[in-house]
């Protein structure tokens, strides 16, 4: 079990990751990855196209995604007719998305954005370029915080 001073480090450690240029789900996913046997560049490989809602199409937060993709590490099912192994790590996510939606207002990065219109910002691919003024004008990265503090206190709670 890790200790919460611990458990915070990490949490930084996505911030930082995201302040790098990482993307949202990258940076949580990193921050965690090793926990389960994954090295840093293979959890930011495996992360990188969940970035802007996945593929910048603006559809669930990069850093959502990132909560998902370390619950599937950390209680996924790996037998194909696990029914109840399936059902358990499908609860735990929609219990950590519920508990994202309830801080944030919605898991849809247009939503938290405030872009109006999928398609607008589906359009473009171009990943934004990272600078001072993107990151006062982005929530991004309290979101990432958010996303890895809930991540910490799943892993604090499950002791």
């Amino acid at each position: 079990m890790m200790t919460d001073k611990e458990l915070d480090e990490r949490v930084n450690r996505a911030v930082d990751n995201f302040m790098q240029g990482y993307g949202c789900c990258q940076s949580v996913v990193a921050a965690f990855a090793d926990l389960y046997g994954l090295d840093d560049t293979l959890a930011k490989k495996i992360a990188a196209g969940f970035g802007g809602g996945v593929g910048r199409m603006r559809m669930m937060c990069g850093a959502v995604s990132g909560i998902v993709m370390l619950v599937g590490l950390d209680c996924g099912q790996t037998e194909g007719g696990d029914r109840e192994g399936k059902s358990a790590c499908y609860k735990v996510v929609q219990d950590l998305l519920a508990k994202s939606k309830e801080e944030n207002g919605s898991i849809i990065c247009a939503e938290i954005l405030g872009i109006k219109g999928y398609e607008k910002a589906h359009s473009n691919y171009v990943a934004s370029e990272r600078t001072a003024e993107y990151y006062k004008t982005r929530p991004c990265a309290a979101k990432v915080e958010n996303a890895a503090r809930i991540f910490a206190e799943y892993l604090k709670a499950k002791g």
